[in-house]
């Protein structure tokens, strides 16, 4: 059997107060969750050129529209997470997740990992596609994720996920 490359990063407990920021793609990449527009043309952004200074924006389907609704929702339901940035493109989605125990007085409450989280989150999303009649609709296995350490390093995760429209073109998940 093929060794496997590590995910996540050994011996760190991801459940304890952070922030990540974590991409999750859609199986084999497959552009489901809508298109990339540009304000006030309705052009694809495909057919831009560079120098056009438009502003693209994510024009989201039925299926990016509960993508979006599942992240809320996974905010909602766990009390210590925080949705910071975060973007539904084409066929992934990019999220600043903040998880943060101070929030809830509960000490009972056990506080999920990231993959816990992820894992409701494509849980919860998936069902509610296929239950809009999407039934081919799969994620990727796993998600990629980053601890974010300090302001900086929030600052251009943020200014990417907030940009992602603009860069569509260009971004290895084209």
């Amino acid at each position: 059997m093929k060794n496997r490359k590590r995910n996540r990063m050994l011996r760190y407990d991801y459940s304890q107060n952070n922030l990540y920021f974590v991409t999750i793609c859609v199986q084999d990449r497959k552009c489901c969750f809508g298109n990339v527009n540009t304000v006030g043309t309705g052009r694809d952004l495909s057919v831009l050129s560079v120098h056009e200074s438009m502003n693209p924006y994510m024009e989201l389907n039925e299926c990016g529209s509960i993508a979006e609704k599942q992240l809320n929702w996974l905010a909602n339901q766990y009390a210590y997470v925080v949705l910071h940035s975060f973007i539904v493109m084409l066929n992934h989605v990019h999220a600043v997740l903040e998880i943060d125990s101070n929030l809830i007085s509960d000490c009972e409450i056990k506080i999920k990992s990231l993959s816990e989280l992820i894992g409701a989150y494509k849980t919860t999303s998936s069902k509610q596609i296929h239950l809009a009649g999407f039934t081919g609709f799969t994620w990727q296995r796993s998600f990629h994720d980053h601890i974010i350490r300090n302001g900086g390093s929030y600052e251009r995760i943020s200014n990417y996920i907030e940009t992602n429209p603009e860069k569509w073109n260009t971004d290895v998940f084209f």
